[in-house]
């Protein structure tokens, strides 16, 4: 069959009908002839000046902590950069990190056109979201979450996981000493404080003899619903999300206390700033000798803060997923210099995030569409300025986790010998 845009006319027909359908072919078949290949060629979300990203994030409310600095440090990163010839323009709705108000606002997103969703935040969003961007074929990348999702839908995580972090810091104190029922957890009860029982779980079952234990931590993990009633089981303690109320957890780990026999010695929370002090506040007002650990959403400055309203100043662990922001990797030297006073964990892992987008993006062979992102993403490692990442194997790019011990009321950096020494 022939195919060609011509203005051949037709006969049998007065002149002017004829010029007349002449002119009006010509228009139709001219547009159709730039139209049709041009939405063939480019995705949503991708225009001949732009590429739209987008987040759900939150920029108001209690959590805007963390929602304020991620959007500083994906300005940061994306501003004057270019992706074949085409700048990048990112989107960030508020979602004040409810999972309802995320599910809008990725809705509303999708809606406007978005070639993929970059830096979101949240375990309890992303679970809500997920769906939402598997059903229209958009990327997750990135992610403020270190459940480790796997799906639904194309998810590449950045971040190491909230079990590396728990789990690292749980086997520095078994490998010390410390007994299996001498360590214990408190999580928030939802996807995000079980991903970090998830890594406490995985620490005790190395140990011998921890069938029984391991058991309980299952139960409390395999419990169905959005906020079920894990306290009394075993050594967890949760609180629910959007609250600070610790005696139920801090109850539940006293029964546990009873059962076993044994004290807690170290409690590995997976909280957020103001619940983790909370709890940590409270149970030292109890009169607790405890060592905690909290993994990266709450730890720093503004944990270290929070703390020292409490009266802590020591015997707290914070696992962190990127390098100091004094250190001199040259991602991080990039990252103060375009940062300045705005640079902390939570900006620089969102400028690393921007900037590991941007070089998968640049070196994608061919159009700019998600697939040929996706082939990229998993070609090969990429080294951002000294940050390793990897997607070659599986999605989860990263799995450094640096811990940092709170000495005099700061947060400073320990190597994995000077962790273990601790607990000795």
């Amino acid at each position: 069959m022939r195919t060609q845009c011509d203005s051949s006319g037709a006969t049998g027909m007065p002149s002017g009908w004829r010029r007349l359908r002449s002119a009006m072919t010509l228009g139709l078949l001219l547009g159709f002839c730039t139209a049709i290949p041009w939405s063939w060629a480019e995705e949503a979300g991708v225009t001949d000046k732009t590429i739209r990203i987008g987040a759900t994030i939150p920029l108001e409310g209690d959590y805007k902590v963390y929602g304020l600095a991620m959007k500083q440090g994906m300005d940061a990163a994306l501003a004057g950069q270019t992706v074949q010839k085409r700048s990048i323009e990112f989107v960030a709705i508020n979602d004040f990190y409810d999972p309802a108000k995320a599910v809008e606002a990725a809705k509303k997103l999708i809606g406007q056109g978005i070639f993929a969703m970059v830096n979101s935040f949240g375990s309890p969003t992303t679970r809500a979201v997920l769906p939402v961007l598997a059903e229209n074929k958009v990327p997750a990348f990135g992610f403020y979450t270190g459940a480790a999702f796997t799906g639904p839908g194309e998810v590449l995580n950045f971040r190491a996981s909230y079990a590396n972090e728990v789990e690292t810091v749980v086997d520095a104190a078994l490998a010390a000493g410390f007994k299996p029922t001498e360590v214990c957890a408190y999580a928030q009860n939802d996807a995000y404080g079980m991903g970090g029982v998830k890594g406490f779980r995985t620490a005790l079952a190395k140990q011998p003899g921890t069938e029984q234990i391991v058991a309980k931590v299952d139960e409390i993990l395999n419990m169905p619903g959005d906020n079920p009633e894990r306290n009394g089981i075993g050594p967890v303690g949760v609180y629910q999300r959007d609250t600070v109320s610790a005696r139920e957890g801090y109850q539940s780990l006293k029964q546990w206390e009873a059962a076993s026999g044994n004290r807690c010695r170290l409690v590995a929370t997976t909280a957020v700033y103001d619940p983790a002090a909370t709890f940590m506040g409270y149970a030292r007002y109890k009169g607790e000798p405890w060592i905690f650990s909290s993994p990266s959403p709450a730890a720093g400055i503004p944990l270290a803060t929070r703390l020292k309203e409490h009266g802590i100043i020591d015997k707290v662990i914070a696992t962190q997923i990127v390098p100091s922001p004094d250190s001199s990797l040259p991602m991080v030297l990039e990252a103060r210099k375009a940062l300045g006073a705005n640079l902390n964990y939570e900006s620089l892992e969102s400028y690393i995030v921007g900037k590991l987008f941007v070089t998968i993006m640049q070196a994608i062979d061919g159009p700019l569409t998600r697939e040929n992102f996706l082939k990229a993403a998993r070609r090969q490692p990429y080294d951002i300025g000294g940050v390793k990442v990897d997607f070659t194997t599986d999605n989860q790019g990263s799995d450094f986790v640096q811990a940092t011990y709170l000495r005099d009321g700061q947060f400073t950096a320990l190597t994995t010998q000077e962790l273990t020494a601790l607990f000795k």
